[in-house]
Formats: structure tokens, sequence, C-alpha cells
């Protein structure tokens, strides 16, 4: 029996009833988007003012074990290890209140720790889980286009599909259960890097007397020329080159390694002479053959 109030669409009957445990930036536009897709909604928050909206075109659970009674799909999207616990674990969480066929999805970035063990759980309680780390932001949750990384059995994401189309614009397996929160902590390695990479860039230009508004505008036009950070993202191994590898390609990913090296250089000449520091700098130019992988049997440094 579930205390989820509202009504639900009769055109939408056909189609898995979604839950949305979690109506923070990501959760709130899923809730949406789901909706906007024609698939019945149930949701829950602690936050009477957050499920307000939503209970005008689907249902409210009274908690996540109701609303875990009430959906065939489970969206997770609370905010960290505790919050995952708190809706998820033990006698009163949505997972022992799932009845067959349940299956649920966790969007909450976590700890590996966290996804096994609530993991565990789902297996113990006889309900399908799988982990989707999900990037794009609120505005992309919103609309429906989020990139959705899901790890998890083929079959059963497979069946997910549906659901993940009307939540994103992309949706890549990744693998097994677990992959998917792991590909998100991944991406975003690549994106606090990056944003660490603009932030000491921004130092060096601001000491040289360079307008920082001015630098931008040329990294957003030579990016859309030359790429981004997965530019190099084309091998299916980060391993180093090998002899048996054909050598004019290798000799052009040389190539390219000695160019970087000469700019790095020439930066961190720069920044001695401004007196700016560039830690950032002088690791990648200390790593550049990793990078182009032609490092060779050299130990990482």
């Amino acid at each position: 029996m579930t205390t989820a109030t509202g009504a639900v669409d009769e055109e939408s009957a056909d189609l898995p009833t979604v839950g949305v445990i979690g109506l923070g930036a990501i959760g709130d536009g899923v809730a949406g988007s789901v909706h906007a897709a024609g698939f019945p909604l149930v949701v829950s928050d602690i936050r009477e003012e957050a499920t307000a909206r939503h209970g005008e075109h689907g249902a409210v659970a009274a908690s996540p074990a109701d609303l875990a009674r009430a959906a065939d799909v489970v969206v997770v999207a609370v905010v960290n290890d505790e919050q995952v616990h708190a809706v998820l674990s033990g006698p009163d969480g949505a997972l022992a209140a799932a009845g067959p066929g349940t299956t649920f999805v966790i969007v909450s970035t976590i700890t590996p720790g966290c996804v096994r063990s609530v993991g565990a759980e789902a297996v113990a309680a006889g309900v399908d889980l799988v982990d989707c780390g999900v990037s794009g932001g609120p505005a992309a949750a919103a609309s429906g286009e989020l990139i959705c990384m899901v790890g998890g059995d083929e079959d059963v994401v497979a069946g997910l599909r549906p659901v993940f189309d009307a939540m994103g614009s992309l949706t890549v397996r990744m693998g097994p259960f677990g992959t998917g929160l792991a590909a998100k902590l991944a991406r975003n390695l690549v994106q606090y890097g990056g944003w660490l990479a603009a932030y000491e860039g921004q130092v060096l230009a601001e000491a040289a007397g360079i307008e920082l508004s001015k630098l931008a505008q040329v990294i957003r036009a030579s990016d859309a020329k030359i790429g981004g950070a997965a530019t190099l993202m084309f091998r299916p191994t980060v391993a180093q080159f090998t002899e048996d590898d054909d050598p004019g390609f290798v000799g052009a990913m040389r190539n390219g390694a000695d160019l970087a090296h000469k700019d790095l250089l020439a930066a961190l000449a720069l920044g001695d002479e401004l007196n700016v520091a560039l830690p950032l700098a002088a690791m990648t130019e200390a790593r550049t053959d990793f990078i182009f992988g032609v490092a060779g049997d050299e130990e990482e440094r």
C-alpha cells in the first residue's frame, strides 16, 4: 500500500511509472523531462516546496519507500553517500520496499564504496540497480539533454533505454555495474583539471598585461578548430607505444610531444621572467612524453 497522492495521466498507463527521489538541481529536471516524455511520475523529497509543482502532473510519495512501492523505475538523485544510504538502505529504505521488477538508477555522484554497498543491498533485495553518472548540469537536466554514463547489466540497461532517452541526449553503457559512476569521476577529473589549466593560463596572461576576456575569446575560437581535452582520447589504451606500432604514427606523436615540450618550456620561461609560479605547466612538461604515448619503458614520473 502506498501513500503516494496525485493523479496519473491515463494516456501514460502503458508506460512504466518513473519515480524520482531527490528534487535538487538534477532531480527536478529529470522529473520534468520524464513527465514531458509521457511517463507517469511519482516524486519524493523532504522539501514540500520541491514536490509541489510536480504534484500537479504526478504523484507525491510520503517517503522513498512509498515511492519504491509505486514506481517501476526509481531514479535516485540525492547529493552524497549519506543521503543515498538514507533513502535506499535498511529495512525502511526504498530497496527493501520495492517489488519484483523494480529497477533503480543512481545518478548521484558517490564514492566507489557506496556504489558497492548499495549494489550488494539491491542483490539481496532482488531488484535491479544501475549506476548512471550524468553530465551537463541543471540546464541539460531540465531540457532532457543530460549525458548519461551507465554501468550495469546489458539487458537491464537496454530495458531502461526509453527512460534514458527522456532524460538525456546521449546514453553510453560504459560496462558492468560501477563503471557508470567511475566514468563520471574520470570525466570530472578532466573537467576540474582543465579548469586548473585555465586558471594557470589566466595567471600567466594577467601577469603579461593581457585582458582575460581576450584570452577567453581566442581559446574558445581555437578549441573549436583543434578540439579540447578529448583531442588525444582516440586510442583504446593509455599504454605507451611500442616497436610493434606504426612507425610513421609514432613519429608523428613524437613530433607532437617535442612541440609541446618547446611550447611549455617557453611558457615556463615567461613565468620566470614575470615571477609567476606555474606548477601545472611544469608537471605537464615533465609528463608530456607519457601524454603523447612516447615515453617507452621509462618509469612514470
